[in-house]
């Protein structure tokens, strides 16, 4: 081979090789395998570029093995050469932006549907961004022999090719959409009040589209600080506590996220998800009024619930342009991660402090005695369960008094845990001899959530003394001694003026006798 012939040979496949290299480096980055997903074929297809074509497919694409709704044009406007990149905002094929109603009705198709199994709405959900995205100005957008990137979409003849199932479909979705298009409120609702650990409460979570109506079927994901998901039981006894209680469907879900949301929920029972380091995640479905309700029993002092859900965007975006026989068609979403959270406050269950004051000797009860309720300390005063001291009028810790015959006195809705402490004020009569008020009897214990303390104080009786020591009063014994000691002289005048009245007694007698005879 002459020189000149190697030289020729070398430069053709130099060409050759940059030829191929050319068709790698410059294919559509965002082709991708595309496929026909769920829907309906319809029949004849639209015309354009003069050309006939067999069948239009009204519905979801597999692209890379992900079901995605697509309209059929990737430039922004048919006279362009500037193409959609992943995160533009979505125009129709004219260019021109969505009106906001328009754009917020997508935004909620997607959404709520995108994920649809049912050939009808899938098909409903494709004609309907058509509709909305590439409806003809006039009616030369529909000249048949418009290139694909010119021609506008035929909305009545493409509905009339639907099955009616997909027609009454395309309603439906309509009015969905009017009545629960975004902008979606999130909001959770904590339970009223301070609340008590351990003890089960509902937390309410509901969405609300723009007019404050409440949107049924929203999948929301509960992450629960300081609170277990439960339940308040019943007459015949208290379910597990693993148990979550809501107004809508739930499922167990992990922390990264919640499920994709659909249309189709229905009212009922839920169940608690994953645990993780930060606490509980739960995730349940709001009902017809878009609430959800959760019955969880605080296991903290500080609880919380975090709600997150996806709702529609206020505008649909592009996802993905692809390259799909000789189109280019465009992946839309329509979604944003709403978030709402509310906090309150919780403590211990109450306790119960029960005193009893008794006989030391006999253990029986001594009413009407003063008790001093206070703290470790036996100066401060106990604290109640509402965090406040529990004092008197004079501003000293509060004194309670034993009643009935058990001398018993109760003092409830105490804050615990603490250690409580009762001091006897003053003694009960026929009790203070013992009675010392530098050290007076008392009685300490630690109260526990939930529980009842009984603290008992004894008195000792005075001594009933058996002698009287000479030198005191006179009494019916020293009189009667003095009664025994009388001098017989006495007893003898007695004895003699006895005698003499007698005799005096015996003469008027005979006196009055003798005038009568």
């Amino acid at each position: 081979m002459t020189r000149r012939r190697l030289a020729t040979a070398v430069r053709l496949a130099l060409v050759a090789l940059l030829g191929a290299l050319s068709l790698v480096v410059v294919a559509p980055a965002a082709s991708a395998e595309v496929e026909e997903g769920i829907g309906h074929r319809t029949t004849p297809g639209q015309s354009w570029g003069d050309r006939d074509r067999d069948y239009d497919w009204l519905g979801s694409y597999v692209v890379d093995g992900e079901h995605v709704f697509c309209v059929s044009f990737a430039l922004k406007a048919p006279d362009s050469t500037e193409h959609y990149e992943p995160g533009d905002e979505l125009l129709t094929k004219w260019g021109d932006p969505l009106e906001s109603d328009v754009a917020a009705n997508i935004s909620y198709l997607l959404l709520r549907y995108g994920d649809t199994t049912d050939a009808d709405e899938a098909a409903a959900l494709a004609h309907l961004l058509h509709s909305w995205t590439a409806a003809p100005r006039s009616p030369a957008d529909l000249d048949p022999s418009k290139p694909f990137t010119e021609i506008g979409y035929d909305v009545e003849a493409q509905f009339a090719k639907l099955p009616q199932g997909a027609q009454d479909a395309v309603e439906a979705l309509r009015s969905d959409a009017e009545a629960n298009r975004g902008p979606w409120t999130a909001n959770v609702t904590a339970p009223e009040g301070e609340q008590i650990i351990d003890t089960p409460a509902d937390w309410t979570v509901s969405v609300t589209n723009a007019d404050g109506t409440g949107i049924p079927g929203v999948e929301v994901e509960l992450a629960l600080t300081d609170l277990a998901p439960g339940d308040t039981g019943d007459a015949e006894g208290d379910p597990p506590a693993d148990e979550a209680e809501s107004t809508g469907n739930a499922e167990s879900t992990g922390a990264d996220g919640a499920d994709s949301a659909d249309g189709a929920a229905a009212p009922g029972s839920g169940d608690a998800g994953t645990t993780d380091e930060n606490g509980e995640t739960v995730t349940l479905v709001t009902d017809e009024d878009g609430n959800a309700t959760l019955t969880a029993a605080p296991t903290g002092e500080q609880p919380s619930v975090t709600a997150t859900l996806t709702a529609p965007a206020e505008r649909p975006y592009v996802r993905d342009p692809v390259t799909a026989d000789t189109q280019r068609v465009v992946s839309t979403g329509g979604e944003q991660t709403l978030t709402a959270e509310a906090a309150t406050t919780a403590v211990p269950a109450p306790g119960v402090v029960k005193v009893t004051k008794v006989d030391d000797e006999t253990g029986e009860g001594i009413a009407g005695v003063p008790l001093r309720l206070t703290a470790e300390d036996k100066t401060s005063p106990a604290v109640g369960a509402d965090g406040e001291d529990l004092v008197d009028s004079d501003g000293e810790p509060l004194v309670v008094t034993t009643e009935g015959e058990n001398g018993l006195v109760t003092i409830e809705d105490l804050r615990t845990p603490q250690t409580v402490c009762v001091i006897e004020v003053t003694p009960p009569q026929g009790y203070g001899d013992a009675f010392d008020p530098e050290n007076p009897p008392s009685a300490c214990g630690e109260l526990h959530p939930g529980d009842t303390l009984e603290l008992r104080i004894s008195n000792v009786a005075d001594e009933v003394p058996r002698t009287i020591p000479a030198g005191t009063q006179p009494t019916a014994t020293s009189q009667s001694a003095t009664m025994s000691g009388a001098p017989v002289s006495a007893l003898v005048a007695l004895g003699a003026l006895v005698v003499a009245v007698a005799g005096l007694t015996g003469w008027v007698t005979r006196k009055r006798l003798l005038r009568q005879r």
